[in-house]
């Protein structure tokens, strides 16, 4: 949907929708269409194109006759304003999944590379050489790989300063010593155990003023060249206060920060792919937002949060959490200071288990598949409502991180202008696989399946099993019958047993986090990656080895996987891998209860339609078979 609607009217033109969504007014032009005769419709075959931005008209479809032509152009100028030149409504996307499963083996990824490197530049550890580096978010999942792979393949690094807030009555010198005995910082604590005294804790918080630093602290960091913002609240359900004021004022107070830095080389911001999901063509570009960032933040420090959460819906217009819309006005910080300081913006897509480096299968949270895979590897999730086509665009953490540090290698390593100059480009890297190496959701699902008989999980609590479905009300019965009741009837045993029940409270979690994921499982985006494909074509020889990233185009899906639920295993259910035969003994007594339990249940349900209501009789008379207690019964 264009930027240019008002998120205060949802406007389109001159005619308002109050809560419209793009999904209705889609549905509501589709129904239009389908009933203008069919010498007036366009073929089936017909492809949608999007017209230039200066262009007049919005969507052009080829079709057979010129009334066709005329007759949608003026459909889509009355309901679309004028500045909507570069959007594909989803109603005219024919066929949008299967123009994603054709990118499995596209050209950008499977030629040979060009070498473009410049000789004369200093390699990626010359250049992190002696370097103070400032990290935000250094406690998540990519702040903690950043920091691991920046001391280790760069340890001549002066100091890495990572902002950090006391959390649940721990000090920041006690949190950064459990972030050291991470099974990730195992190879480095092996190689070079010395360089983790380069990790400096400095107390603050991202969400605040000035992001609550003292005097102490910037004068501390007042040598710091290069910074890493990856600190965001990554949750869909966040209040909108809560998340402007850590995703947007953030970002601002980081850029008030860093404009203290003499010698500030690169400053990348951390978004996402997702950051503009109302738009199905993602370029490696810079898109209006809805609202003005300075507004959001005035209303967000001015309002309380239960009115804000009340205006949200209305305020954040069509985008569907309040995540993507925070996201999408830090972006518009990010791009009005790139004259100013030397920015980088760069976006991942779903960032998930490491695949090789250090470890292959680390991951720290259940975001994204992995946490799809435990769930039915544990029997606790056996249905989901998505599109079974849908492309699951996931990377490996590791393939983000080296293609940031090289990101920022590369603007670090550009000669930095005198004069800001309102014309500066802002590099933008969508950082994603999936028009290279994609896989479905239906993949997903069915690869899962085979590899839980393969490595089973100790807490399996039911056999594996469910799918998927796009049917709502299929998913609401099965959501009843596969989680809802057996979630009542197992807390019932545990408070029999004295235990503290827990499975119920477990899937109404899990119910909620598909509701806030609908939006993205429902829909395909096709996001443009050019400059993080050629990216990597900058790397030095030399730098190959520790940051050559294109690899992952030749990566085994099925071994990714297996080491991804491996990872899920070890380092996120705490599990041993020498318990693995034990658990598949478990496995199969699950899977034996799961036929008894399904047979009685079908038993129960033929003998009450059958006997009780009489449905066998029914049934006999109907083919003209009259049991001989019948005749005795007429005789008598």
């Amino acid at each position: 949907l264009p930027p240019s609607l008002s998120s205060s009217s949802s406007r389109f033109g001159g005619l308002r929708f109050g809560g419209l969504g793009p999904v209705s007014f889609d549905r509501s032009i589709r129904v239009f269409v389908s009933q203008l005769p069919v010498a007036h419709r366009s073929s089936s075959s017909s492809r949608a194109s999007v017209s230039q931005p200066n262009s007049n008209v919005i969507v052009t479809l080829s079709a057979t006759t010129s009334f066709a032509i005329k007759l949608k152009r003026s459909l889509l100028e009355c309901f679309l304003a004028p500045k909507a030149t570069d959007y594909l409504p989803r109603a005219f996307s024919t066929n949008h999944a299967a123009t994603m499963h054709s990118f499995s083996n596209h050209p950008i990824g499977l030629l040979p590379m060009e070498q473009n490197h410049d000789p004369s530049k200093p390699s990626i550890a010359e250049f992190f050489a002696g370097r103070d580096i400032f990290v935000t978010g250094g406690t998540g999942f990519m702040g903690k790989v950043l920091i691991e792979k920046l001391l280790r393949s760069c340890s001549e690094i002066n100091a890495i300063y990572i902002l950090m807030r006391e959390k649940k009555q721990k000090t920041i010198q006690e949190r950064m010593v459990e972030m050291q005995q991470l099974p990730l910082f195992d190879k480095l604590r092996q190689e070079s155990p010395d360089v983790l005294s380069k990790m400096v804790p400095v107390r603050g918080d991202v969400s605040l003023l000035g992001l609550g630093l003292s005097e102490e602290d910037i004068d501390q960091l007042r040598n710091v060249s290069v910074i890493f913002h990856v600190a965001a609240s990554v949750r869909f359900d966040d209040p909108l206060k809560t998340a402007i004021l850590l995703n947007t004022r953030g970002t601002r107070e980081l850029i008030r920060f860093a404009e203290q830095l003499p010698t500030l080389r690169v400053l990348m911001h951390v978004s996402s792919t997702y950051s503009n999901p109302d738009r199905y063509v993602i370029e490696e570009e810079i898109y209006p937002a809805y609202a003005d960032w300075r507004d959001t933040i005035r209303i967000a420090e001015t309002f309380d949060e239960q009115t804000l959460d009340v205006l949200a819906p209305k305020y954040m217009g069509f985008l569907p959490n309040t995540y993507v819309f925070t996201k999408s006005l830090a972006e518009q910080i990010v791009d009005e200071h790139k004259d100013r300081l030397p920015m980088i913006l760069f976006r991942p897509s779903i960032v998930i288990s490491t695949m090789k480096d250090p470890i292959p299968g680390w991951m720290d949270n259940f975001n994204g598949p992995v946490g799809l895979l435990v769930g039915c590897g544990i029997g606790i999730c056996r249905t989901m409502y998505c599109d079974p086509n849908n492309i699951a665009d996931f990377t490996p953490v590791d393939v983000c991180i080296k293609a940031m540090i090289v990101a920022a290698w590369k603007k670090g390593t550009e000669t930095q202008p005198t004069v800001p100059s309102p014309k500066q480009d802002l590099p933008i890297y969508n950082c994603c696989i999936s028009n290279l190496r994609n896989s479905t959701m239906s993949q997903i699902v069915e690869l899962g399946k085979s590899l839980s008989d393969e490595i089973p999980l100790d807490k399996c609590i039911w056999a594996p099993g469910g799918g998927i479905t796009q049917v709502r009300l299929h998913n609401l019965l099965r959501v009843l019958m596969y989680h809802i009741l057996p979630a009542i009837l197992i807390d019932g045993i545990f408070r029999i047993m004295g235990q503290k029940p827990f499975l119920a409270k477990l899937q109404r979690k899990i119910y909620t986090a598909n509701v806030a994921l609908e939006y993205f499982i429902l829909n395909n985006w096709d996001f443009k990656n050019g400059n993080f494909i050629k990216l990597a074509s900058e790397i030095k020889p030399e730098d190959n080895k520790d940051f050559y990233y294109r690899d992952f185009i030749e990566f085994d899906v099925t071994l990714y996987f297996r080491n991804c639920i491996l990872g899920a295993r070890r380092y996120l259910l705490k599990e041993k891998d020498e318990n693995i035969p034990r658990a598949l003994s478990h496995l199969k007594r699950m899977k034996m209860l799961d036929r008894v339990c399904k047979s009685i249940i079908v038993a129960a349900f033929l003998y009450i339609i059958l006997i009780q209501f009489d449905l066998l009789g029914m049934l006999l008379y109907l083919i003209g078979y009259i049991p001989s207690y019948a005749h005795d019964i007429d005789c008598k």
